[in-house]
């Protein structure tokens, strides 16, 4: 999966709301901090997204911890795919997938998306698996707000 994801992470358009180009070695170790840190530690990580019909890695969607967002602890459902396959439904089939995959193998009961405000295809990816806008917040060395979307089990909703 590294040579695939080495067009997604090396990509400027791909990278642009995030924290820019990544070199080969940067995925190699992602890759591997993936392994030993998410999948190890937390039974979950990244997952590739695979077109079908190409038997081609095209990008990843899964689930990443993170102790502190807004004073809480998160699980947040991340995706991101090589910029040819953008509009082709790919990232929603496979954030829905990730989406129930967290709430009835995991029985995690509610996940999070951190995304920039102008990434309009992100933002409407959360909305197409049931999130909904939460608030901000900023990381330290960025300049703007990220925004937090939020889905939750359905059943904790009732």
């Amino acid at each position: 999966d590294a040579e695939a994801l080495c067009q997604v992470f090396g990509d400027a358009e791909v990278m642009q709301f995030s924290d820019g180009v990544k070199s080969k070695q940067w995925v190699d170790d992602w890759l591997q901090s993936c392994s030993e840190r998410y999948y190890q530690k937390w039974g979950f990580g990244p997952w590739a997204i695979v077109d079908k019909h190409l038997r081609e890695t095209i990008g990843y969607c899964g689930l990443f911890y993170f102790s502190d967002i807004g004073g809480n602890p998160e699980v947040e459902i991340g995706y991101r795919l090589a910029r040819r396959f953008w509009g082709h439904g790919y990232a929603t089939e496979a954030a829905l997938a990730v989406r129930d995959y967290a709430f009835d193998v995991l029985c995690l009961s509610r996940l999070i998306a951190m995304i920039d405000p102008a990434n309009i295809g992100s933002s409407k990816v959360g909305k197409k698996i049931g999130m909904h806008y939460e608030k901000e917040v900023i990381f330290e060395g960025y300049s703007h707000p990220d925004h937090v979307y939020v889905v939750t089990r359905p059943d904790i909703n009732s």
